[in-house]
């Protein structure tokens, strides 16, 4: 079954999906109204089932939320005066899909494609039309590779060293701390590094999401050299059989030049001391800059080896769109995203859970 038919069965069925949190917080108000007359009621068991109930896929669901509205209302916007399937309205759903950041080369590709497909079609009706470009858009995603290719390449007979790049404010440090505490809990031996040691404050930051997941800290001076950090690291590393060693890096890409000879010592320093190392450079991106991820994605695959990306508040935008432009034009996988607030609301990245939670109850279904 092809992605596409993946997101049509998923709502084919009665609409349950829309709003599964809101609903159990509900549930659970009612519950607490009814512990107050009854002693038998034992809150903290019951909380402990909502928990259970909440799926990744309800995750996902929730957190694209402000995503899949705003593709709802431009969608809606391109169909209100919906006539006839001309040229003009081919122009329109390039702009509509430009607006809801999709990307400039993706939005003219599914434009073009559309046209192919209502022509074998012969699509005149409204829904048809607007399930097809819903169609083209997941099977464009889904030709840049399955739920394989967004796996971290972990070493799972020595250590694995994980360099993440990225500009100052993405939630970088964030994403590094939470992830060290994902893995840490999942029974492998973690460390961190401090390796940006030019902004201020970075390096307390990291050390205190260290101590958050409970994990060790390799730390230097303010302003001291990032690479004799690493080195230190990597030292430490393998002395301590450690599995994971997380990487944090400086993000000044107004100074191009020096921080891509600054990454390029750091992975010298690996390399030196582990050859096949870093097995994954993740570049982290905020979702809620739209198309000023895709500048930056564009300027650091020019410069450094990214292996994959980490898309950070992807719960508080509507510009999700920009996942489906960053596959598409730039070839990158999505490894993880950020899906809230919490420690544990960075999500390994899935595919068909995506696609589902941003294109499901925008189809025309029977």
């Amino acid at each position: 079954m092809g992605l596409f038919d993946k997101v049509k069965a998923a709502f084919s069925k009665p609409k349950d999906y829309e709003a599964p949190l809101d609903l159990l917080d509900e549930e659970v108000e009612v519950e607490n109204e009814n512990a107050e007359l009854s002693e038998e009621v034992v809150l903290p068991q019951e909380e402990e089932v909502v928990q259970e109930e909440v799926s990744t896929q309800e995750q996902y669901t929730k957190g694209l939320e402000k995503t899949r509205k705003s593709f709802g209302e431009k969608l809606n916007e391109l169909f209100a005066n919906f006539r006839t399937v001309d040229e003009d309205f081919f122009e329109e759903v390039e702009e509509s899909l430009i607006a809801a950041d999709v990307g400039f080369e993706t939005s003219m590709k599914i434009a073009e494609e559309l046209r192919d497909e209502v022509k074998l079609q012969n699509a005149k009706n409204k829904s048809v039309v607007k399930n097809v470009i819903i169609e083209k858009m997941v099977n464009l995603y889904e030709a840049e590779g399955t739920n394989e290719n967004n796996k971290i390449a972990l070493d799972e007979n020595g250590l694995t060293v994980i360099l993440f790049v990225g500009v100052n404010g993405v939630g970088k440090t964030t994403s590094i701390g939470k992830l060290a505490n994902q893995y840490r809990e999942s029974g492998k031996k973690v460390l961190l590094a401090a390796a940006d040691t030019f902004r201020a404050g970075a390096i307390n930051q990291l050390a205190v999401w260290g101590e958050r997941a409970g994990v060790e800290v390799v730390r230097g001076v303010e302003g001291g050299d990032p690479a004799a950090v690493v080195f230190d690291a990597m030292e430490r590393a393998k002395a301590e059989n450690v599995d994971i060693l997380l990487v944090d890096t400086a993000g000044r890409l107004q100074n191009k030049v020096n921080l891509m000879n600054e990454l390029d010592k750091i992975k010298r320093i690996i390399q030196k001391s582990l050859p096949h190392a870093p097995q994954e450079v993740l570049l982290v991106l905020d979702a809620t800059t739209g198309q000023n991820a895709m500048v930056q994605a564009k300027e650091f695959k020019a410069t450094t080896d990214v292996t994959g990306l980490v898309l950070t508040k992807l719960d508080g935008t509507a510009k999700g769109g920009i996942v489906l432009a960053i596959r598409n034009e730039l070839h990158l996988p999505v490894k993880f995203v950020g899906l809230g607030e919490g420690i544990a609301d960075l999500k390994p990245f899935d595919s068909e859970e995506f696609v589902v939670g941003l294109f499901g109850g925008l189809l025309e279904v029977e």
